[in-house]
């Protein structure tokens, strides 16, 4: 087992791995084990090298052309830091008005060149559009999440409030170092708590 980003135990307390009883046939190779109460669990190795790879891919553009859409409520904070930290990413956290990829006569209306999105199944108005826009979709899938419409695939829990703060915080913690705006983990200012939902 390579070195991950944080140590396996941070993964594990924060509940990251965690699945759900519902698995779908698209998450098989993500999913680890199903544990004695019918909870799938995800490979926190795959998730790691996910964040990596989303990292390296998220960190080819500005963040101006980057979109994080996040309806669940656990996941508002995490995606409104996370677009902070990376300097300025667009943000649309709760309800994903119809028409703001799709209708350039809204108000609200965002041309973003990639999509980050906190679950395929609660967010998938911002999918539908970004797929009939043509917009690559990055998104954090759970063993019950569906990924034909996700170009990139993040396996992860979540519906987790310390789940998502913590995978936030290290994407934009892995983002900044791809782009060369910190040398280390070191210089990333931000703790996980910062990223963490209020109960």
């Amino acid at each position: 087992m390579g070195e991950l980003l944080v140590d396996e135990n941070t993964y594990l307390t924060a509940g990251v791995h965690i699945g759900t009883q519902v698995k779908n046939k698209d998450m098989m190779k993500f999913i680890y084990k199903v544990r004695s109460d019918g909870l799938y669990i995800l490979d926190i190795e795959k998730t790691d090298e996910r964040i990596r790879l989303a990292a390296k891919f998220l960190a080819r553009y500005a963040p101006e052309e980057i979109l994080v859409a996040a309806q669940r409520q656990y996941g508002q904070k995490p995606a409104i830091m996370f677009a902070q930290a990376i300097g300025g990413a667009k943000v649309v956290a709760g309800r994903f008005i119809p028409g703001t990829l799709t209708n350039p006569q809204l108000p609200n209306y965002i041309e973003p060149s990639v999509i980050f999105i906190n679950d395929p199944a609660a967010d998938s108005q911002a999918l539908r559009e970004a797929v009939k826009s043509k917009i690559p979709v990055v998104a954090l899938c759970d063993a019950n999440n569906r990924t034909s419409f996700v170009d990139l695939v993040i396996p992860a829990n979540n519906k987790g409030r310390r789940a998502l703060a913590l995978v936030y915080w290290l994407l934009a913690r892995e983002i900044l170092k791809e782009r060369g705006d910190i040398k280390n983990n070191e210089e990333f200012k931000y703790k996980v708590e910062d990223f963490e939902a209020p109960l």
